[in-house]
C-alpha cells in the first residue's frame, strides 16, 4: 500500500533533465505538536522582499521521473527525512489553482518555466515530529504549524492541508495501526486518548474509550507503571502487531 525511501535521492541541482512544468507534487506531513494537530511548510523566499511565506513541500516533476519518486525526492530535499511512509491520497486540478499571479511569478522564477495550467499530486503521512530537520535545497527552514492557524499559502495549498486532515481521520478508521506506529512503543491510555482526540479535533469519553481499548487484543498491557510523575502512575501498554495483523486478516476474510 504505501513504501518507505531507500535509495539515495537527487536533488534538483544534481540533476540535469528536463522539469515538467504542467504536473507537481505536494506532500503533507501531519504530527502532534504541543497539543494540536499541525502540518510541515516549508519556508518560500521571494527575490527582492524580506517577507516570510510558507508553502507545503513540493516540486514540479522531472519529464523522465516516477510520482513517487518525486515526492520522495520533495520529502528528502525540504526535510531530510527518508523513511516516511507517504501515500498518495489525490490530485487537484482546478484551473483556479494558478489564479494568483505571485505565486504563478514565484513559481516560474524558481523553475525557470513559463507556468500556465498545473495539476498537483498530494502525498500524505502522520510523521512522528522532530526537534530537528535538515534544511532542504531550496526552502531555508521549515515550521511545524497547526492545521486551524495556518499562514497563508500560495497555490490551493490550504484546501489541500483540508482534504488530507479529512483522509487521515478516513484512513485511521481504515487501518488504526497507523496511531499506533506513531505512538512511543510504551504509551498510556491517556497518550493513546489524547492522539485520537487531537487528530479528530474531539473530546472522548474516558470510560468508553478505555473499554473499548481494552476490547482490542492487539494493545496490551505491560506490567510497567509512569514514574516521576505528579499525578498517580498509570500503566504502560504497547501495540502487537503480530495480533494486529492476524486480527485484520480476520476481518479481510470475513
Amino acid at each position: 500500500m504505501h513504501r518507505t525511501l531507500n535509495y539515495t535521492v537527487e536533488t534538483m541541482n544534481e540533476r540535469k533533465e528536463t522539469l515538467y512544468p504542467h504536473v507537481s507534487v505536494d506532500c503533507v506531513l501531519l504530527g502532534v505538536n504541543d497539543n494540536k494537530l499541525c502540518a510541515l511548510l516549508a519556508e518560500r523566499k521571494n527575490a527582492g522582499t524580506e517577507k516570510t511565506e510558507y508553502k507545503l513541500p513540493g516540486s514540479l516533476i522531472y519529464e523522465t521521473e516516477d510520482l513517487d519518486d518525486a515526492a520522495y525526492r520533495v520529502l528528502n530535499e525540504t526535510t531530510g527525512l527518508k523513511r516516511v511512509a507517504l501515500r498518495q491520497f489525490r490530485s487537484f486540478g482546478s484551473p483556479l489553482r494558478t489564479r494568483n499571479k505571485q505565486d504563478v511569478q514565484w513559481l516560474e522564477n524558481a523553475s525557470k518555466m513559463k507556468i500556465n495550467r498545473i495539476v498537483t499530486v498530494a502525498y500524505l503521512a502522520l510523521c512522528k515530529i522532530r526537534g530537528k530537520m535538515k534544511t532542504g535545497v531550496h526552502d531555508d527552514s521549515v515550521k511545524w504549524a497547526p492545521i486551524d492557524d495556518l499562514p497563508r499559502l500560495p497555490f490551493d495549498h490550504k484546501e489541500i492541508v483540508e482534504e488530507a486532515v479529512r483522509e487521515i481521520r478516513n484512513w485511521i478508521e481504515i487501518e488504526p495501526a497507523i496511531v499506533f506506529n506513531y505512538l512511543p512503543m510504551k504509551f498510556t491510555a491517556y497518550q493513546l486518548r489524547r492522539t485520537y482526540e487531537i487528530i479528530y479535533n474531539k473530546e472522548f469519553d474516558v470510560r468508553n474509550f478505555h473499554k473499548k481499548m481494552n476490547s482490542l487484543e492487539y494493545v496490551v498491557a505491560t506490567n510497567e507503571m509512569e514514574v516521576g510523575v505528579a499525578h498517580r502512575s498509570a500503566r504502560y501498554y504497547k501495540f502487537d502487531k503480530v495480533r494486529y495483523n492476524k486480527q485484520r486478516s480476520k476481518i479481510n476474510k470475513n
